[in-house]
Order: C-alpha cells, then sequence, then structure tokens
C-alpha cells in the first residue's frame, strides 16, 4: 500500500489538523456523564466492535469485555459464536452485538434473536465487509458475505426488537438510507482503512449530521488514541466515541490494563473539556475546533 493512500495516516493526519481555542472564564468542573438507549455509562469513550481477541492474549474477548465493565463503559464486540457472546454478556460488560452481512439472511436472523435473548442491549451490522475488494462478495473466515439492500436493513430493524445501528457508514447517502431503514444509530467508520484514500471520519460528520438531522445518535470509529481525538469526535457532533486497536496491546497485561486506559482518556476528556467550557457532553459545542491549514 502506497503511505499516501493509507486511510488511516489519513484519518491520522486530519484528527492532528483540528485545532482547539480555550475557553476559561465561567467554565466549571465536566461531568463526562453518557446515557445511550436507557442505559448509563461513565464515560463515551467505547470499546469498539473487535473479534478473535484470542489471538492477541488468553481469554482476550473475555478481557476485552471486563475491561469495560470495570471502566463503566460501552462494549461492542464482533465476531463469534454464540457461547462466547454468552460468556461476554455474564461479565455484567453492557454489550452491543455486530453482525457481519451474511449471504443467507436466516443466518443474520439467527444471530439477531440469540443476541436479544444473550441480552445485549443493541446491536447492529457491519456493512462495510460486504465486498472483497475484487469485484466480489466477502468471505470472512470462509463464511460468505452479501451486500444488503435498504430494505433487507429495515426487515433486520425490525426483527430485532432493539436498538439496530449500521456501522461502516461513511457517507451522507447511506446515511439517508440507515433512516429511512429505521436504524436508530450509524457507526462512521471505514474499518481501519479498508479502502485506500477514504474520507476521514470526521471530515464527512457535518454532513452525515445534517442527513440525519438529530434523529439518531452518530458513533465515530477509527483511529481514536486519546481523549483528545475524542473531544474532537463529540465536539464536532458524535455522541461517542470507539476504541479498538488502540487497547489491544493492554490486553496481554490483564483486563485491569485495558479498564485503566479507558479511564485515562476520560480523564484526558474531562481535562479538556475543563479548559474549553464544557460543563457536560450536552454541551459540546464545534466553534472550537478549528482546521489548521499551515
Amino acid at each position: 500500500m502506497n503511505y499516501t493512500s493509507n486511510s488511516d495516516k489519513i484519518t491520522r493526519d486530519f484528527f492532528d489538523s483540528l485545532l482547539l481555542e480555550t475557553r476559561y472564564l465561567d467554565s466549571v468542573l465536566p461531568s463526562t456523564k453518557f446515557e445511550l438507549y436507557g442505559e448509563t455509562f461513565s464515560t463515551p469513550i467505547m470499546t469498539a466492535a473487535l473479534s478473535h481477541l484470542g489471538n492477541t492474549a488468553p481469554n482476550g474477548m473475555i478481557l476485552y469485555a471486563e475491561a469495560a465493565k470495570k471502566a463503566n463503559a460501552v462494549h461492542w464486540v464482533g465476531m463469534g459464536d454464540d457461547s462466547e457472546l454468552e460468556k461476554i454478556i455474564s461479565t455484567g460488560a453492557k454489550t452491543i452485538k455486530i453482525i457481519k452481512p451474511h449471504k443467507n439472511n436466516s443466518d443474520v436472523f439467527k444471530k439477531i434473536e440469540h443476541a436479544v435473548r444473550a441480552g445485549c442491549f443493541a446491536l447492529g451490522m457491519d456493512t462495510d465487509h460486504s465486498f472483497d475488494g475484487k469485484g466480489g462478495y466477502d468471505n470472512v473466515l470462509g463464511l460468505e458475505m452479501k451486500a444488503k439492500t435498504t430494505e433487507e436493513l429495515q426487515d433486520f430493524v425490525q426483527a430485532s426488537k432493539i436498538p439496530f445501528i449500521v456501522k461502516g457508514v461513511l457517507s451522507p447517502k447511506d446515511a439517508e438510507k440507515c433512516l429511512k431503514a429505521g436504524a436508530a444509530g450509524i457507526v462512521i467508520s471505514h474499518h481501519h482503512g479498508m479502502v485506500n484514500y477514504a474520507v476521514p471520519p470526521l471530515f464527512v460528520i457535518g454532513e452525515i449530521l445534517n442527513a440525519v438531522a438529530g434523529e439518531i445518535p452518530i458513533f465515530v470509529d477509527c483511529g481514536i488514541e486519546s481523549g483528545m481525538d475524542a473531544y474532537k469526535c463529540l465536539a464536532l457532533g458524535a455522541v461517542a466515541v470507539s476504541v479498538g486497536r488502540h487497547l489491544m496491546p493492554l490486553l496481554k497485561q490483564g483486563s485491569n490494563s485495558v479498564a485503566e486506559r479507558i479511564i485515562q482518556m476520560n480523564q484526558e476528556l474531562a481535562g479538556i473539556m475543563s479548559r474549553t467550557g464544557i460543563a457536560d457532553l450536552s454541551k459540546m459545542d464545534s466553534s472550537v475546533i478549528h482546521r489548521r491549514f499551515f
């Protein structure tokens, strides 16, 4: 891959191009209390929907969930069998299950039914795993995938009975279709640079916010490594952010290390909120952000 075409690098550069103004007068100690779909959390910094973390650390998926529970953060989970999801739920972590766009919709409906029965408080679909990049449909670990229509997405939403989120949105056109299908949220993401030259999530967040007109929450994924990154996403209109690859190396040290980093990032976020006059998450203000062009 050409370094200049690397979407992760482009995203990092865009994050770093965003500058803040400070606002000290009349500022107060901030609250990072976060509410989502009827649940309350200590932070808008969430885990990302990762899979197969047993390759990173023994029982990695369970440790990841335990960390979210300890940090009182939203936990997201990706691929995995039914028994693994049940073990994740048993940790007490409030969990959102993301399902792949399996070729056979019957497989999708089965996973929706199990996620609801297992106790997930929301679920969704990872739409950007539809294609393989070679003009065909994707195949993930031997499982066939297929792109879904807006009508199929609507069927999944209706079958879920709990909030259904679409992950992998990177355009206002897709956002409009998600809203039409009845989605309860959107994750802006290019899935760790799945497409070269993909626009950074924060580059298109304004257009996507306009497309959904405040009717559903917007989450941001990809490249978030600090409370400062999280702050920039929230200031520009996201309600929460997901952190994945930044946390993965810490799994080798156990769930406490991952939880401590989430808590530390939340403290970084709170520190920036206090220095920019933001009392709580509902008061986030995009006018604090300035783009560097030098």
